[in-house]
């Protein structure tokens, strides 16, 4: 996608109308499923509020730099949403990579906007090598995280140890010798399809967390702009890790429809590095 057009999508998302719930709600236990289920919101009290976003710059511009968090703590071997002493704070996570422009738009939203992404690398797409030299300057200030999500995305509940060793192994290579940096410990098992045997399996290449999710644009497929934004009113809450896809262009025509979410709720952005080993951590291999 071309940065003029980006631009004139992004106005013209901003432009839109937008009526969105204003309360926070986070999540109390862990919820598991395949990235089209949408598991359901638990009641609960609202937690302290977190600072207000920075005065915005530009219609985009929503924070600079990692939000206020507490000292981080070890992640659990399987989270599907933030601890809840985070406050007003959102994971957005993306995954695959099927659509090379739609990486570069979404480097474009974090560039502009200062939202932190921790993209789930599906090694097989060349989105991730043809991305290079613009995502590398964010990677290596901690604002892009990239993690595992394996070479061609299986179900690892088919695979035998060898297979799963290799899908992973191979995707943490481009991770080492593109980024430099380790996808470990975060895996993000394709489908959501994970068991024990999958478990013990990633934890022997270095990969002790499963990162799941409390949320989905849903937009692994393709989505009218209507539904995708439904499902961002719908799950974008404190707390919360939301996944979304590099995979169509529908998400790009929506970036301001995101952040006018994000600021009627007074959310800030992490990725799981901030929050699990400390803001603007960057684990170089």
């Amino acid at each position: 996608m071309q940065r003029r057009d980006f631009l004139l999508a992004l106005a013209a998302g901003t432009a839109g109308c937008l009526t969105a719930c204003t309360g926070v709600q986070a999540p109390r236990r862990a919820v598991t499923g395949s990235p089209q289920a949408h598991p359901p919101a638990s009641p609960s009290s609202s937690p302290s509020p977190a600072p207000s976003p920075t005065p915005s710059l530009s219609p985009l511009h929503l924070q600079d730099g990692p939000p206020p968090l507490p000292a981080p703590t070890p992640a659990d071997s399987l989270i599907t949403g933030l601890p809840e002493n985070v406050g007003n704070v959102v994971a957005i996570t993306v995954d695959d990579g099927v659509d090379s422009s739609v990486v570069d738009a979404y480097l474009d939203f974090a560039k502009d906007s200062g939202v932190r992404l921790t993209f789930f690398v599906t090694g097989v797409y060349p989105s991730w090598t043809d991305n290079r030299d613009k995502m590398m300057p964010l990677v290596e200030s901690g604002q892009v995280q990239l993690a595992n999500h394996t070479w061609t995305h299986p179900d690892l509940t088919t695979l035998s140890e060898g297979a799963i060793i290799d899908e992973l192994t191979r995707c943490e290579n481009l991770l080492r010798n593109t980024y430099g940096v380790t996808g470990a410990p975060f895996i993000r098992p394709p489908y959501g399809s994970r068991s024990s045997f999958t478990d013990s399996v990633c934890t022997k290449a270095g990969y002790t967390t499963a990162a799941l999710w409390y949320g989905s644009f849903g937009d692994s497929g393709l989505l009218t702009q209507d539904v995708l934004l439904g499902e961002a009113q719908k799950w974008l809450l404190a707390q919360h890790i939301v996944i979304g896809h590099a995979n169509f262009p529908t998400i790009t025509q929506l970036y301001g429809q995101i952040i006018d979410i994000l600021r009627q709720r007074s959310l800030l952005t992490a990725t799981l590095d901030d929050v699990y080993f400390g803001p603007g951590h960057n684990r170089h291999a």
